[in-house]
């Protein structure tokens, strides 16, 4: 998708919209490349932080079950989407879930129990809890 002016309240607008769905019992599918560019938006901008991690060094693996992954780098330097490169190490923990389930995790409209989560659930927990001071 290409970057367009107030792209990011077109994601938080696609959240609110299945609030408003969920509400009336008639949730509906979104578009899966509009939900997977919501996924790099927050991971871009709500979860970066030049705040320290105050746990130990980790990193998150999301995948989206339609091909697109991210990678989240948590240490003492912030929080920040990290490249994914073919020599990188095992995450501290993964999840995966279609594009949707993603985004609706990210914005806190799903829990970990909706996803495949692997390796230390613990991450997670700490980074939903996390509120980061600068």
């Amino acid at each position: 998708m290409a970057d367009l002016p107030g792209q990011p309240l077109v994601h938080e607008l696609l959240v609110h919209t299945y609030d408003a769905q969920l509400a009336a019992g008639a949730v509906q599918p979104m578009p899966a490349d509009v939900a997977i560019d919501g996924v790099a938006e927050f991971l871009d901008t709500c979860n970066s932080t030049p705040a320290a991690w105050p746990h130990e060094a980790a990193t998150i693996h999301y995948h989206a079950t339609e091909g697109r992954s991210w990678l989240l780098a948590l240490d003492g330097t912030g929080a920040w989407p990290a490249p994914l490169t073919d020599d990188a190490g095992p995450a501290s923990a993964s999840a995966t879930g279609t594009a949707e389930q993603l985004l609706l995790f990210v914005w806190g409209r799903l829990t970990l129990s909706d996803l495949k989560i692997e390796g230390d659930q613990q991450v997670f927990e700490q980074l939903i809890a996390w509120e980061p001071e600068e």
